[in-house]
């Protein structure tokens, strides 16, 4: 694993002042169109957030990084690794696993096979 503190984001998420659903639904938001493997950098204030930002990353299935130098000193740094097939959760409840199943592909059909007919002769 590489050293949170050695990966350059690519996207940097200001949750300063939010509490802990807004920062997750702030932070899902912002991260619904980013690639796998893409690197997050969350700027908190929320007390919970080293709890609630990992356990979050392990219902997802994104890999939390862990915390990053902060610059400044009134907020905390963390940085987290985007998957490729995240779980997603319900809109407005972060915490809740989405129910809705996601579609599965329509099934392939295959013209049945014509069977030999007896000669009659």
């Amino acid at each position: 694993m590489t050293a949170p503190n050695s990966v350059t984001p690519d996207l940097t998420v200001d949750g300063t002042g939010l509490l802990c659903v807004q920062l997750l639904l702030r932070l899902r938001a912002q991260i619904a169109d980013l690639p796998a493997g893409a690197v997050v950098h969350i700027h908190t204030t929320d007390p919970a957030a080293p709890l609630d930002l990992p356990a979050w990353c392990h219902l997802t299935g994104h890999e939390y990084l862990g915390p990053v130098p902060s610059p400044a000193p009134d907020r905390e740094v963390y940085a987290l690794r985007l998957t490729s097939a995240p779980v997603r959760t319900r809109p407005g409840r972060p915490w809740h696993p989405d129910p809705t199943p996601t579609p599965a592909p329509a099934p392939t059909t295959t013209p049945p096979t014509p069977t030999p007919t007896e000669d009659a002769n």
